[in-house]
Parts: C-alpha cells; structure tokens; sequence
C-alpha cells in the first residue's frame, strides 16, 4: 500500500508539472511582451520571477482541486502585477528595505540616476525621485532620511547599497564588486539591519 500511495503521488506530480510545461511558452511570452522595455539580464530576471510566481499559484490552485480550471493568460498575468509590485518569490516583503523593489513600491519612492557628478565623492549619485502622491513634507524627510543613512554607511557599503537600490540585480552588482552573488545577499541583509536600526534611531530623536 505505501508503494502503491508514493506511485500516486508520483504519477500526479508528474501530470501536474506536464501541465505547467504546456502552460509555460504562452506565460513565458507574455512575461518577456509585459517586459520588454527592460534590457538585458533585468528582462530576463524579471521574466523568471514572472514564472516563478506562476508556479506558486499553479500549485496552490493544484492543491485546491482547480488543475482543469488553470489557464495561461490569467496565470501570467496575475504573477506579472505581483512582480511589478515588487513581490518576489522567497522573499519576505519588508517595507523596511530601501533596497527592495516592494519597499518603493508601498512607500512611493524610487531612486534614479541624477546627472550630476559628486566632486567630493568623486562618483555619481543615485537620489529619491519626487513621487507625485506624496506630499512635499513626506518627500523632503524621506530623502532627508535616505541620505543621511547612506552616509552613515561605510564608503564601500554605500556604494554596494547605492548599486543595489538603483536596481541593479544581485548578479551585476557581484560582477561590479568583483565578490561573490551569495556575499552580496549577505551585504543586503547587513544593510537592511542598518537600515532597521538607523530608523529606530530617528524614531526616537
């Protein structure tokens, strides 16, 4: 009986993940349509999390007896808002991280490149981009906080989390800091602690 029950859950495994391969070019060409205006290895990150969020939603709908009643287009396009929205797979969804997609997305802010060259710093600058449905006062005490975080970083962390909040994926900023992806997911981590603890800090002066 236990051969017989892990046999049935094989052979639905494998009905399930056939499905999804046949639900898989038409996602996949919607995803690389909804972002086609992103260039290189950004498009193609954002087309794997499009699929990615596919596959969590195909599954918990899987699981919910609704197999026969999955269809593309839907699919698709439910996991292109939620990555649009910042949402990733596996990752929590921290207001807190200024480095996070979903963390400007729910605060109304972005960061963007300025052409303007820091003479001091002897860099470009990545600066808080005025959103429109934010107030004037809420704008000028986040770009207040945003900088004076930046310069309580040590000059290398800075400029890793200046790359990082500037959407640059992990890979390219690896490649930028010539270390590897996994010690740039660590530095993010050590920022995102900073960040928390810096916020704290303004709390309560």
């Amino acid at each position: 009986m236990i051969a017989n029950a892990k046999k049935m859950r094989r052979s639905a495994a494998s009905a399930r993940a056939a499905k999804f391969l046949a639900l898989l070019p038409q996602i996949r060409e919607q995803a690389r349509f909804a972002f086609r205006s992103e260039g290189g290895e950004r498009r193609e990150e954002l087309i794997a999390e499009t699929i990615a969020n596919c596959w969590v939603a195909f599954v918990r709908l899987v699981e919910r007896g609704l197999i026969d009643a999955v269809y593309a287009t839907p699919l698709a396009q439910y996991a292109i808002k939620q990555v649009r929205d910042g949402r990733r797979v596996g990752c929590r969804l921290n207001v807190r991280d200024v480095s996070s997609e979903y963390a400007q997305q729910a605060k109304r802010f972005s960061v963007d490149r300025l052409d303007r060259y820091d003479a001091e710093e002897g860099e470009w600058r990545e600066v808080l981009i005025e959103d429109r449905k934010s107030g004037p006062a809420d704008t000028a005490a986040a770009r207040m906080d945003i900088a004076d975080w930046f310069d309580s970083l040590p000059r290398y962390k800075r400029r890793i989390a200046e790359t990082l909040a500037s959407s640059e994926t992990t890979k390219a900023t690896a490649r930028k800091f010539r270390v590897s992806p996994g010690r740039i997911s660590q530095t993010r981590r050590e920022l995102e602690t900073a960040w928390q603890e810096f916020q704290g800090e303004s709390a309560r002066t």
